[in-house]
């Protein structure tokens, strides 16, 4: 995944949240025109291996206890947020992405890289009976690989504006990801 990891925060800068910051593994990868990086991560295990990566990485970071639906940071705050296979273990989307949307700047980007339900008629039933029996989301901390994140970032106000479809492990077994680049829309002239 180190790969995919490069890809998503090629040519950041300025200041970025990233929500779900899971063990801080992308924290490497952050380009040096990032000033800062608040790494909101709710789980305690997570969190302090992530606070171990922070001291490693090439820009500022900092570690806090927070869930992706109350943030704790205040309005138009960041240039950037990243979300990276976390949106689909979040309780709600929509409530998650209106709160990464509260605090970005109007323009701001918001880079993701999350698994999504597949294209196929028969992959995508697999997918939501697994969630819907609640089998892939209790066996891997809340995932549910049935959902269409790219409209849920849609519909809570980005316009996508670089994404594409990818299988990991790429082979047959393969979930389906969507990695990509959206824009908050701009606030409405006065």
């Amino acid at each position: 995944m180190r790969e995919h990891r490069v890809e998503l925060l090629a040519g950041l800068g300025g200041r970025v949240v990233e929500v779900g910051a899971g063990n801080g593994l992308n924290f490497a990868h952050y380009p040096a025109g990032v000033t800062e990086v608040v790494a909101v991560e709710p789980e305690a295990h997570l969190r302090g291996r992530a606070q171990r990566a922070a001291v490693r990485a090439s820009v500022p970071v900092r570690v806090v206890d927070g869930v992706a639906d109350a943030l704790g940071e205040p309005d138009a705050s960041f240039d950037a947020a990243v979300a990276s296979l976390v949106l689909c273990s979040v309780p709600d989307q929509a409530v998650a992405l209106a709160e990464i949307a509260r605090v970005l700047r109007p323009g701001g980007e918001l880079r993701f890289y999350e698994h999504v339900v597949a294209h196929g008629a028969g992959h995508a039933a697999v997918q939501r009976k697994l969630d819907d029996w609640r089998i892939w989301p209790t066996l891997v901390g809340g995932c549910h690989v049935a959902r269409d994140t790219g409209a849920a970032i849609t519909a809570a106000g980005f316009t996508i504006e670089r994404c594409r479809r990818l299988r990991f492990p790429d082979n047959a077994l393969g979930l389906p990801h969507l990695i990509g680049v959206a824009r908050l829309s701009p606030a409405p002239r006065a």
